[in-house]
């Protein structure tokens, strides 16, 4: 789920708590400790950004609802205890060996860490293909490119054990140059395709990509660090889930997401070599 559609189901959610509430906007708003023309701005749709996390939580607290219900990451609109307790946002900011997720990694070594990307998965990247993503993500590039090489670095230590799982069009919309990716010149997004042959090839078996069909299943990014927390990404923000049971859930998703997968870690080496070769009418 990229930002916008984030957005607009947060929108929706929103809109719905408001009709439910019988609260004019002002009166709703006063609930959640946010200003009146802030709500406006939220329900118009005007911006793809979402409130901060002190107002979703308090939006959360306030009506009953769970969180991930309130960002579009469940159907279930309970609130487990549990997982309120144990839930933290954190910004996602730059420079990777400062953020969180450098120290949670670090934290899970000799651990399985279980990772659904967003897109293509960091630590495959091309440096052409870091420059155009943060191009077009406003991102800075040292900051990840540093990410890049962190990840490269951690996935060659022994005690490594990482399973990546993304859906196999991700990879055939790149190869023809489709969606965000474009602006990404055809002779780049060949080097790309084989960068990543070579490093899963490298990497393998501590690091293993499997690759699902994504019409079958859907998944949000996250990652597992072990059996000690979980990061769901959700555009500029991580919710940090430490409790057992939802930890065991998402361990479970993801363990599905392999069974289904198309091609196994053995083959998405060969198989992103494919993709570099094959040539795709307009």
């Amino acid at each position: 789920m990229d930002k916008r559609d984030l957005s607009n189901l947060f929108r929706e959610r929103l809109k719905l708590l408001l009709t439910r509430s019988d609260l004019n906007q002002s009166a709703f708003a006063t609930a959640v400790g946010i200003d009146r023309s802030a709500l406006s701005q939220l329900l118009s749709g005007a911006s793809t950004r979402l409130p901060r996390a002190e107002t979703l939580l308090n939006m959360a607290a306030e009506f009953k609802v769970s969180l991930d219900w309130l960002l579009g990451l469940s159907q279930d609109e309970g609130v487990t205890g549990e997982i309120r307790e144990s839930l933290e946002i954190e910004e996602a900011a730059g420079g990777f060996d400062r953020t969180l997720l450098a120290k949670w990694h670090a934290e899970a070594a000799g651990s399985k860490i279980r990772y659904v990307p967003a897109g293509i998965p960091d630590l495959l990247r091309t440096e052409a293909l870091v420059e155009y993503e943060a191009g077009i993500t406003n991102k800075s590039r040292r900051a990840q490119a540093g990410e890049t090489q962190y990840r490269i670095d951690y996935n060659r230590r022994p005690e490594t054990d990482m399973e990546v799982c993304m859906p196999r069009h991700t990879l055939e919309i790149f190869a023809r140059g489709l969606g965000v990716w474009d602006g990404f010149a055809e002779a780049d997004r060949r080097e790309q395709l084989l960068h990543m042959s070579a490093l899963l090839d490298d990497l393998y078996p501590t690091f293993r990509l499997f690759l699902y069909d994504g019409r079958m299943r859907y998944s949000i990014p996250y990652t597992i660090f072990g059996p000690y927390r979980a990061a769901i990404y959700v555009g500029d923000m991580y919710l940090v889930l430490n409790a057992i049971q939802p930890i065991r859930t998402l361990t479970s998703h993801f363990d599905n997401l392999i069974r289904a997968a198309e091609i196994n870690a053995h083959e998405a080496a060969a198989f992103a070599q494919l993709l570099s070769e094959m040539r795709f009418d307009d």
